[in-house]
């Protein structure tokens, strides 16, 4: 018998965006190990190259060409993280968003575990990881934390890891948030200012294969000082007047 999540979206698209820069040689066993944890549902990969030196982009065209489900967004610069998930999003075909960093850290496996406790609640509309015994450096964990603590207590929140890339998502209403640089580690809160449900599921952290992380304490902590500020507005306007009905535009933003 085909798992309860098969059979939710026999008839929906899931798809996975991956936001890439400078990961060329982690593509390759990710998109295998994607292929075999998803091969039984529909999906589609939305890969976007942001900016990438290292022939990543390349890659990806490559494997394009190897895996049928593959699509490519190229950003001519580098956007940031949240310019290029969003990027994938407007470029997405299915109803529901699956990310994922490109880096190999995230097990795809955890994710279809993830699209399967959606199915299986019945009630959840957003299912975000959290990572359980990193296997970052201690000071990235320390930076982690702190900004982590941060976020949370500016913005009344309780999320246990906003780190973490793997977040499953209705594409709807990711259409309806305003956008600003760093939005992503804070979409479970303002995806809860629309009145969806989120559930937090643990999931693995694994070490990269190649390559370093390309984001340090400026990128956790001093860019989304602005984005927490603008974050805890929106939180605020929310418990006023509650959730945005389904359909409200959003104010648009340029990043």
């Amino acid at each position: 018998m085909a798992d309860r999540a098969s059979q939710v979206r026999e008839s929906q698209l899931l798809s996975i965006v991956l936001p890439v820069h400078n990961e060329r040689e982690n593509l390759a066993p990710l998109f295998a190990e994607i292929a075999g944890a998803f091969g039984d549902v529909p999906y589609e990969i939305v890969a976007v190259d942001d900016g990438s030196t290292d022939g990543s982009l390349q890659e990806l065209e490559r494997l394009a060409g190897q895996f049928n489900r593959v699509r490519v967004v190229s950003c001519e610069r580098r956007t940031g993280q949240s310019a290029a998930i969003f990027a994938g999003v407007d470029a997405a075909a299915g109803e529901w968003i699956l990310t994922m960093d490109s880096d190999g850290q995230n097990d795809p496996a955890d994710g279809r575990r993830l699209v399967r406790t959606l199915a299986d609640t019945g009630r959840a509309t957003v299912v975000i990881g959290r990572r359980l015994r990193r296997v970052d450096g201690w000071w990235k964990r320390v930076q982690s934390r702190v900004a982590n603590a941060f976020r949370n207590a500016i913005t009344g929140e309780s999320v246990r890891d906003t780190g973490c890339s793997l977040r499953v998502m209705r594409r709807s209403a990711l259409l309806q948030l305003p956008r600003f640089d760093g939005m992503h580690r804070f979409l479970p809160t303002l995806l809860r200012t629309l009145g969806e449900h989120v559930l937090e599921v643990d999931v693995a952290h694994r070490r990269r294969l190649y390559g370093q992380s390309k984001y340090g304490m400026w990128d956790r902590l001093g860019v989304g000082l602005l984005g927490v500020i603008r974050v805890r507005g929106l939180v605020k306007r929310h418990r006023q007047v509650g959730p945005r009905r389904a359909g409200t535009p959003p104010k648009r933003e340029v990043y």
